[in-house]
């Protein structure tokens, strides 16, 4: 028995050394991996020779740090127009629409140089803004553009937020002064704000100064309330004369957009003789309701996407090109 007790206590002693041993050279093995392998944000699992993974006290193989593989490719134009396309094919059957819109392509590096219309010059010496109603381009792509303010329909915003419809808005003081703040949700969507006048009056008709008034008036209202002034201007009724060039350009616009074509609920109106789109063609629409139509908001946007979609053409951001 006495053997015995002591041959235990033998093992017993064994057994700790052992283990003080093991866990000594587990130690330095793993210190040496880590001083030998390059960090990784947060160390390696590698022998200091790179022999391996470290052996751990359970006696399995320990997983090495991940390690950096080639790069994830990133996500091309195309594949996150399939994704747009998916999800906007969804939101075209929730809110009516005959056809999925079309994807516009990528907008282009450089921006199309953009000249004024013939027969809408003015006599120009001071290199004015241009006036134009068509951006240069060879796509199939048009400009949705909004004018006034006065409707300011709730279900506008979730509709061409869901269905991902770019457009530009262009903005009359006399009739946003009671919501500036369905302009702004408007623009923490992306849409850009423009100007179009503090009163929507005809400008032809106003001295210069009045015309300062109206244009560069309007500049300072929508820095005030959304922090920046706009360089797109459409004149009221699409009219105007050198002193509304000239007042433009000295407050800070750079380019006059008009419109080819006009978009209501039931109906499309031409500016040319073939009644038809062309490419970079730029559409006109109102913030009207039920009062002024016959229909909403909604239902215009419903008729110009069928008129543009049948036609194959894609709804592109004006500012991407101008």
């Amino acid at each position: 028995m006495q053997l015995v007790r002591q041959n235990e206590k033998s093992a017993v002693k064994w057994h700790r050394k052992g283990a003080l041993v093991l866990a000594a050279l587990l130690a330095a093995a793993v210190a040496s991996g880590c001083a030998a392998t390059p960090e990784r944000g947060g160390g390696g699992g590698e022998s200091a020779a790179g022999g391996g993974p470290v052996e751990s006290a359970t006696g399995r193989q320990g997983e090495a740090a991940p390690q950096a593989g080639p790069g994830r490719a990133p996500e091309t134009y195309a594949q996150k127009v399939a994704k747009k396309q998916a999800v906007r094919a969804l939101a075209a059957k929730r809110w009516g629409l005959a056809k999925t819109p079309l994807a516009a392509p990528e907008p282009p590096v450089v921006k199309p140089r953009v000249t004024t219309r013939q027969g809408f010059e003015v006599r120009d010496d001071a290199g004015l803004p241009p006036v134009f109603t068509t951006v240069p381009t060879k796509e199939k792509i048009v400009f949705l553009t909004m004018d006034d303010g006065a409707e300011k329909d709730p279900e506008l915003l979730r509709m061409m937020t869901e269905l991902d419809i770019p457009y530009s808005a262009f903005l009359s003081d006399y009739v946003t002064n009671d919501d500036y703040g369905y302009f702004k949700k408007m623009q923490r969507l992306g849409v850009t704000l423009n100007n179009h006048t503090l009163n929507h009056r005809y400008l032809p008709g106003l001295s210069a100064a009045e015309q300062e008034r109206e244009i560069c008036g309007q500049q300072e209202k929508i820095l005030k309330h959304y922090g920046k002034r706009p360089t797109l201007f459409r004149p009221p009724y699409g009219n105007y004369n050198r002193d509304t060039l000239v007042v433009a350009k000295s407050c800070g616009i750079t380019a006059v957009p008009l419109w080819a074509s006009e978009a209501f609920p039931d109906r499309m109106e031409w500016r040319e003789w073939d009644r038809d789109l062309h490419p970079g063609d730029i559409v006109l629409t109102h913030f009207r309701g039920k009062e002024d139509w016959k229909g909403s908001m909604p239902d215009m946007i419903r008729r110009v996407m069928k008129t543009i979609t049948d036609k194959g053409y894609a709804v592109a951001k004006l500012e991407d090109y101008v």
